[in-house]
């Protein structure tokens, strides 16, 4: 029997007010433990997609199931409930609390999951190579540590999934690489990691590349073991 997938879009479309269609007739399978990147220009259907995945938005048609859940389903509060427990969002914008230092930022996520564990969240804090900054306040960082300490509060509480959204769109060479070296870590761990950017390095570093257009699937690549590429479907 096949395992359950991380992610199931089934003929999913979303239109908006005035016929705009921002996805139509998406079908994929994303398995669990599959590191993806979704990119595609500007009005291609990214932040939709994302959208959907993170239950803030339905789609107008098909359906959307992650973990087994078809999060459309849910009523407001047991999505919020759903995503608290199962996805760890990581943002361009960082989102930390500025009069709460990193620890306790990181320690929020736990208090929403109904669950604190200091412990737990410094070597959180220590995976992503920010223990030394626990006491400090955001504005005391670089934006490459605050990306940081946003991936460790996105995974304190073990999400299924990861969903991150231009996790490198802020940040400089160096802060990039260090970035992409802690999704590479999360990946061999086994962690879901679905990823919408720009970033073309990261986009292939990616296990899986898939590239919207015009809210379709244009391409869907698997990139392997770095050693080549292939490209599994292609729309018509």
């Amino acid at each position: 029997m096949m395992e359950e997938a991380a992610v199931t879009f089934t003929e999913v479309s979303k239109v908006y007010p005035g016929e705009v269609k921002a996805l139509d007739r998406i079908s994929l399978r994303i398995p669990r433990g599959e590191w993806v990147a979704v990119m595609g220009p500007s009005g291609s259907g990214k932040t939709t997609f994302l959208n959907l995945l993170d239950g803030l938005d339905r789609p107008t048609t098909g359906r959307v199931r992650l973990l087994g859940t078809d999060i459309a389903g849910l009523a407001p509060a047991e999505a919020a409930v759903f995503r608290r427990e199962n996805i760890g969002l990581v943002f361009q914008q960082f989102y930390l609390i500025p009069y709460l230092t990193v620890l306790e930022n990181v320690m929020l996520a736990q208090y929403f999951h109904s669950m604190v564990d200091e412990g737990q969240a410094r070597g959180m804090l220590e995976s992503v190579g920010m223990g030394y900054r626990a006491s400090h306040l955001p504005s005391q960082l670089s934006g490459g540590e605050q990306q940081r300490a946003c991936i460790a509060r996105a995974l304190v509480n073990d999400p299924g999934i990861i969903l991150a959204d231009e996790p490198t769109g802020n940040l400089d060479e160096a802060n990039e690489e260090k970035v992409f070296e802690i999704f590479r870590e999360l990946h061999r761990g086994g962690k879901t990691i679905i990823v919408v950017t720009h970033d073309r390095v990261l986009g292939n570093l990616a296990q899986r590349r898939i590239m919207l257009n015009h809210g379709r699937i244009a391409e869907d690549t698997y990139n392997g073991n770095g050693m080549g590429e292939r490209i599994t479907s292609i729309a018509t």
